[in-house]
């Protein structure tokens, strides 16, 4: 049997003060006069318009020439951050001021919307890698893919190659609807629900690169999915679409609202209402012009619809989505059912058609250029033109025959890419890291890279024990891009002072947290034990250390998210 936890951390208080001193700075109650830095340049120019600044001047001026609130807040609108300058320490993350610590190249994120990507449209990014961001490409866990080291001068040239292909970087970050997170599976799953692309692509062919909507108090995420195992993470986006099944009204969505991480998280609720698939897009609109029109801009660290759904409540949500934004109300529905299946997809799965998908897990999402095109010209070796990144720094490939997968698997291991990889390998997920995140304080990928070799050998021949992976999420920063607290072992990237009383890198550790999913009914937050840190170069002696604490003293079918819950803070050192 399986032991669930018996309640669901909704999260951290996020409620603001019932009468507070001064305006939040909603733009439905206090009007739209900047209270901020961030809102006046936002207020000033919106962030869509730089890109004609960047073609026309800034790659022809070179990064010498860049206007510094273009630099430092509307590059993110198309997908472009400074990256950190190398040999830059974490004690100095916090010292020195953004000039300080950025190089003079930067971090482009590739928005690929439902993770859904053809091999042509792969391989334009595999050869952008190699010939403008020395080969260097992450598959995030939000669907997306990464390149560093791109030069101002080059970005019209890459621009126009990923826009040939039907790929752009539009509001791939910044104060605006980032991503929108789809099942990897869609269209394409035997046990689906229901395809969700039509309405990925309904809310992305309408809203995105929408100037009334290139202003929000900060960013927004969603999530939509029509796959039995929630694999979206939906309890952690600011509006998610779950597919469910409403007893008279047929197939739709189950809606969740204000969810997010960082370092106040909080897990999304749901609005007790039932989607059908022609509405998602009209919801989502009106969902993000709440956002926009009462979301709080005064402080930055305020900014998230988490925050004013906690200060509302679902009630009050719900009836203000329906009255002000919506063209009639909601019906009431059902809850969607608990998760089934692993929701990472990784392996080997048959499609609806009869074909077959192959799940592969790279090494915590770092891959190249090279492997790239590598990949998609081995897929379409294999009769495949399809390509999917996932929410977990997976990659799959669709449609290929029965007697063609062992090949295709064959083919992926050669590239580091694993179809049947370690429970550990299969279950860590890393952030960018101290390499090129201006904000980290630690290393990430490497250090997970390493402690993923380590486990494999020193825990190998316990993975029949261990049954399922044991998710392991290391952050640089405390920003929990790499989810550090819906993780069963969560590292959040700090300096730490260890036994001979020295500073040095290290991680907080939270255990026990974790998403729905298949064996989890709902998801729940990691708890934190005072004290509790590891040294960077630490991960696998203490990820051991616990995982065999854990099959020592576990009861019968218990998890270890719940082991983690209920036992003494000893077992946990």
């Amino acid at each position: 049997m399986t032991l669930e936890p018996t309640t669901a951390v909704r999260g951290a208080r996020t409620r603001t003060a019932r009468v507070p001193t001064k305006p939040h700075g909603q733009w439905a109650v206090d009007g739209t006069e900047p209270l901020n830095g961030n809102e006046e340049f936002k207020l000033a120019d919106n962030g869509l318009n730089v890109r004609e600044r960047i073609e026309n001047e800034y790659a022809k001026g070179g990064f010498a020439s860049i206007d510094p609130t273009d630099l430092h807040g509307r590059f993110r609108w198309w997908g472009l951050y400074t990256q950190r300058k190398p040999g830059i320490d974490g004690g100095r993350t916090a010292q020195l001021e953004p000039h300080e610590l950025e190089d003079e190249y930067f971090m482009l994120r590739v928005r690929i919307d439902g993770g859904q990507l053809t091999t042509q449209q792969l391989r334009v990014i595999g050869e952008i890698s190699t010939e403008f961001a020395r080969d260097s490409a992450d598959v995030t866990d939000r669907q997306n893919v990464q390149l560093h080291w791109i030069a101002i001068e080059d970005v019209p040239e890459v621009w126009r190659r990923l826009e040939e292909v039907g790929l752009s970087t539009t509001e791939a970050c910044g104060d605006v609807p980032r991503v929108i997170l789809g099942s990897p599976v869609a269209g394409i799953a035997a046990d689906e629900i229901i395809d969700p692309t039509p309405q990925i692509h309904e809310i992305a062919e309408r809203f995105i690169g929408d100037e009334s909507l290139a202003n929000l108090p900060r960013k927004y995420k969603t999530a939509i999915t029509g796959h039995p195992s929630q694999d979206v993470v939906h309890e952690i986006n600011d509006c998610a679409f779950v597919a469910v099944e409403h007893p008279e009204l047929g197939i739709g969505y189950d809606l969740w609202v204000g969810g997010a991480l960082s370092t106040v998280p909080r897990l999304a609720e749901r609005l007790g209402t039932f989607v059908p698939p022609e509405r998602v897009a009209e919801v989502w609109h009106g969902i993000t012009q709440i956002f926009r029109d009462y979301g709080y801009r005064r402080l930055r660290n305020k900014a998230r619809l988490k925050f004013l759904l906690a200060d509302w409540g679902v009630e009050r949500f719900r009836e203000v989505l329906e009255t002000e934004y919506l063209d009639s109300p909601l019906p009431d529905g059902p809850a969607a059912p608990k998760p089934i299946g692993q929701g990472d997809h990784v392996g080997v799965h048959r499609q609806k058609d009869g074909l077959f998908y192959v799940g592969a897990a790279p090494a915590v999402g770092r891959v190249s250029g090279t492997i790239l095109t590598a990949l998609a010209d081995l897929a379409e070796a294999h009769g495949s033109q399809r390509i999917r990144t996932t929410p977990h720094q997976k990659l799959l490939v669709l449609d290929i025959a029965e007697d063609r997968v062992e090949s295709l698997i064959a083919g992926l291991d050669r590239l580091g890419l694993a179809a049947r990889p370690s429970l550990f390998r299969r279950g860590t997920i890393a952030c960018t890291g101290i390499e090129y995140c201006k904000l980290a304080i630690v290393e990430t990928k490497a250090n997970a890279a390493d402690a993923i070799t380590q486990l494999e050998e020193r825990l190998g021949h316990l993975e029949p024990e261990i049954g399922r992976p044991i998710t392991l999420h290391v952050n640089g920063c405390p920003n929990s891009c790499a989810r550090i607290q819906v993780a069963d072992i969560g590292l959040k990237g700090q300096l730490i002072t260890n036994a001979a009383g020295e500073q040095v890198p290290g991680y907080q550790v939270h255990l026990g947290g974790g998403l729905a999913s298949e064996g989890r009914a709902e998801a729940g937050l990691g708890r934190t034990v005072r004290g509790l840190k590891v040294e960077a170069t630490g991960i696998a002696d203490y990820a051991e250390r616990v995982i065999r604490r854990y099959l020592a003293d576990r009861a019968e079918g218990e998890s270890f998210a719940v082991w983690a819950h209920g036992t003494d803070e000893e077992a946990l050192q």
